[in-house]
């Protein structure tokens, strides 16, 4: 059987990894690879959608990178206990008409004991930004080990 490590139950290592690769996928901007980190009957909640399996998920992730370009995320542990993790995280992007956002939002991930993201509930909140006001720099793809974290820019 296939499995995702690091695995259930979480330790403060395991479950700071955990994040960090979630981070990294995501920064790909890549919907084929994000959604392989998820069960195949995964249930999300996404802002007002709710998609069910990764092929949903997957048709949600295409939508939302074709709308939100120059995407780079940051995603920091809040908490872990047994199979659960909880995340905080904020992105930067702009729409096609140029207007940049930061976007803040909390995740609450369920694993099986595979390490398979089973439930993704995310809470966002969207805050148009001037250009000039980006924190987050680095080239498109993974952020830099030595990037600040979202505690460390004080967001």
């Amino acid at each position: 059987m296939e499995t995702k490590p690091p695995h259930p139950p979480f330790t403060q290592e395991a479950a700071t990894t955990k994040v960090r690769m979630a981070e990294d996928a995501w920064n790909t901007r890549d919907p084929d690879r994000v959604v392989l980190v998820y069960t195949e009957d995964t249930r999300w909640r996404n802002r007002a959608e709710f998609p069910v399996g990764r092929a949903q998920v997957h048709d949600l992730l295409v939508r939302k990178w074709t709308r939100e370009l120059d995407y780079r995320l940051v995603k920091e542990l809040w908490a872990f206990g047994g199979n659960r993790i909880a995340v905080r995280f904020a992105y930067e992007c702009h729409d096609d008409s140029g207007q940049w956002f930061r976007s803040y939002g909390n995740e609450n991930w369920e694993f099986n004991a595979q390490g398979f993201m089973t439930h993704r509930f995310a809470s966002i909140n969207d805050l148009p930004i001037k250009k000039s006001e980006r924190k987050f720099f680095w080239p498109l793809g993974r952020r830099p080990d030595d990037h600040a974290g979202l505690s460390d820019m004080g967001l």
